[in-house]
């Protein structure tokens, strides 16, 4: 059976995001308090979120109301206008990019605060509405960002306290 980070990873490549998309957020986001970090740690950061069952979940859920929104398929039509407006009240596609984040702690909400607010890089590109729906992917990428520069600033923490 394929790794679960790379049936993640397969999902994403249809929205064209790459795992290093993502591990360039969270190099930019670790940069400035590990200046030795590294593009692959950052990768290696990134897949070992992507194997969560619970991140895998999402990610199928986050794509699903996207395309079904976007082929205007969806039954309730007030919540398929709510997602391809990309209402800032909705909230639920933050909600789904929480779950992820509650895995890793409190700098995960910090930071995937700090990507939803500034939209950096890829969840910019996703954010931009003439490049289709996806009101819940740049939630759900800042989310995975933002957990697997948790997950590397918690290790680097235990790293410097001998544990």
């Amino acid at each position: 059976m394929q790794e679960r980070w790379k049936r993640s990873e397969t999902l994403l490549a249809h929205y064209q995001i790459s795992l290093d998309d993502i591990a360039q957020l969270v190099f930019d986001l670790q940069l400035p308090y590990i200046p030795q970090i590294t593009l692959e740690m950052c990768r290696e950061s990134v897949r070992a979120v992507l194997a969560k069952r619970e991140v895998f979940n999402a990610i199928m859920v986050g794509i699903e109301l996207d395309e079904q929104a976007a082929q205007k398929t969806m039954k309730n039509k007030q919540l398929e206008r709510i997602i391809l407006e990309d209402e800032p009240l909705f909230g639920i596609d933050e909600v789904l990019g929480f779950g992820i984040c509650n895995l890793y702690g409190s700098i995960a909400l910090t930071n995937f605060g700090f990507l939803d607010k500034t939209k950096p890089g890829i969840i910019g590109k996703l954010n931009d509405k003439a490049n289709g729906c996806h009101a819940f992917m740049d939630d759900l990428i800042g989310a995975i960002a933002a957990s697997a520069a948790s997950r590397f600033a918690h290790r680097n923490d235990n790293e410097r306290e001998g544990e």
